[in-house]
C-alpha cells in the first residue's frame, strides 16, 4: 500500500512561460522543489547533489498531443494483453537490472521484441506514454501487476490531474 508513503505538493507559475526560456525555466522551478524537499533534512540547500552543484539544465519539450486512453488499444489487438485484461507473460529476461517477465515490459523495454513498433518513436515521446511505461516499469522495489488495468487506471487519473 503508498498510502502514507506518497505525497504531492502543487507550485503555481504565474508569469508569461517563454518556450525559448525552458532551460532557465526548469532549472528555477528544481532550485524551488529541491529547496521544499529538502529544507526538512538539509542544512545546504538548492541543487547539492552528491556534492556536486548542477548549474546547467537541458528541458525537453514533451508532447501532449494523445488525449484518449483508446491510444493503448493496441496492446489487445496484438496480444501483448490478453481481452481479459491479463498481461501475456514471457520467460524472464533482464534490460538493465528491470526484470522483464511480460509481453508489456518487452514492448516498453526491448527494442528488439516483436512488439515495440506498436508504437512510433513519436508515440513513445508522448506524455501519455512516458507515463504509463514510468508506472509499468517502477523502481526496484515495484512489484508488478499481472493486469493491465490498474496501470491504465492510474495513467489516465494521473493525466487529467498533471495536464
Amino acid at each position: 500500500s503508498m498510502q502514507g508513503r506518497i505525497t504531492a505538493q502543487a507550485f503555481r507559475f504565474d508569469q508569461q512561460f517563454k518556450p525559448y526560456q525552458k532551460d532557465e525555466f526548469v532549472m528555477v522551478y528544481m532550485e524551488i522543489f529541491l529547496f521544499y524537499l529538502l529544507k526538512e533534512t538539509w542544512s545546504e540547500t538548492f541543487l547539492c547533489i552528491a556534492g556536486s552543484k548542477v548549474t546547467k539544465i537541458e528541458a525537453t519539450v514533451v508532447p501532449c498531443t494523445q488525449i484518449s486512453m483508446s491510444f493503448f488499444d493496441r496492446l489487445y489487438s496484438e496480444g501483448v494483453v490478453r481481452e481479459t485484461g491479463d498481461i501475456v507473460k514471457c520467460y524472464d529476461d533482464y534490460y538493465d537490472d528491470i526484470l522483464i517477465s511480460d509481453e508489456l515490459r518487452k514492448v516498453l523495454l526491448l527494442e528488439d521484441s516483436d512488439h515495440y513498433d506498436l508504437f512510433s518513436q513519436s508515440d513513445r515521446k508522448e506524455f501519455l506514454f512516458c507515463l504509463f511505461k514510468h508506472l509499468c516499469i517502477g523502481g526496484t522495489l515495484c512489484q508488478f501487476e499481472d493486469i493491465v488495468g490498474p496501470y491504465l487506471e492510474t495513467t489516465k487519473a494521473l493525466y487529467k490531474d498533471l495536464v
